[in-house]
């Protein structure tokens, strides 16, 4: 398998992760955990995580020059970004918050192309509109999981997070040429963890721990696991081999994947419009991720 399958197969396992933790985030906050105490919670686990992982990477030095970057993308990657998200996301439904997050690759294109000089090309332009067509197609037709209790400022807060994580995708990508991927992964997470706690740190600290379920226990691990620590691994991993504007297209799986596991716990059914919304989503995808030479 060459490197640049490996990259989108890894990518897609992200998104896949991704899309289930809007519904298993969602059943923690706010009844157990609050929003901002839960980042914390989670940037902890996953700085350990990496940290842990780094005793076994060979030991690379960070140039003075790179700081400056390295705590740029850990503000918009780390605390910006999973802030902003998880306050809104308990303000609004996991289907509004994971449709919304396709606003990511149009950001990224206009970041990529004032930043970068990258140029989009027709079929990535089409590609990302067919793909918001299909998720567009999704949000109107789609059931909601739970009650939002303010949706539009819900709404407001994941869309700075899309924001937050398309710059985050253009400025880790030069750092990810010159260090491992485990190496950025638990310098970023430290960075982000000093600018967490003044944030988070009273919430974590209301937590009432011994009423909390075994089954919000598993799902607080699985946030930390796989949505902190292995889709943050593996999209480092495939930035590699893939432009930012590539990489973020695979926002567009997150409603579908959602929706689908919506579905499977019984809190969703299916239609033929989810089923033709998943088609042009899939079809958005296939257009953007296109070698330049195809497209």
């Amino acid at each position: 398998m060459t490197s640049r399958k490996i990259a989108f197969l890894l990518a897609f396992s992200a998104a896949l992760i991704y899309g289930v933790s809007f519904t298993v985030a969602k059943e923690v906050m706010p009844l157990y955990i609050q929003p901002f105490g839960f980042i914390l919670l989670r940037v902890v686990g996953a700085t350990l995580l990496f940290w842990a992982v780094g005793l076994f990477v060979k030991k690379e030095k960070i140039e003075l020059k790179d700081y400056p970057r390295f705590a740029l993308a850990a503000l918009f990657g780390m605390a910006l970004n999973q802030l902003s998200f998880f306050k809104g996301l308990s303000m609004t439904t996991p289907i509004n918050a994971s449709v919304i997050m396709v606003c990511t690759p149009i950001i990224v294109l206009i970041f990529s192309s004032i930043l970068l000089n990258e140029k989009a090309t027709k079929k990535k332009l089409l590609g990302i509109f067919i793909g918001l067509l299909g998720a567009v197609i999704l949000i109107i037709f789609g059931k909601e999981i739970g009650m939002a209790s303010n949706a539009s400022l819900g709404n407001l807060l994941v869309f700075v997070n899309a924001s937050a994580y398309a710059l985050y995708l253009i400025l880790v990508k030069n750092l990810t040429k010159r260090y491992h991927a485990i190496t950025l992964a638990k310098w970023l997470y430290l960075f982000g963890l000093f600018m967490v706690i003044p944030f988070g740190i009273s919430e974590l600290q209301l937590v009432e721990w011994h009423t909390m379920p075994v089954p919000i226990f598993l799902r607080v691990g699985f946030i930390i696991v796989f949505t902190s620590f292995l889709t943050y691994l593996f999209n480092l991993y495939a930035i590699k081999e893939l432009k930012p504007t590539t990489l973020s297209i695979f926002i567009y799986l997150q409603p579908v994947i959602a929706s689908s596991y919506a579905l499977l716990v019984g809190s969703d059914s299916l239609n033929l419009l989810k089923i033709v919304a998943t088609v042009l989503i899939f079809i958005g995808v296939y257009l953007v991720t296109l070698k330049p030479k195809e497209a």
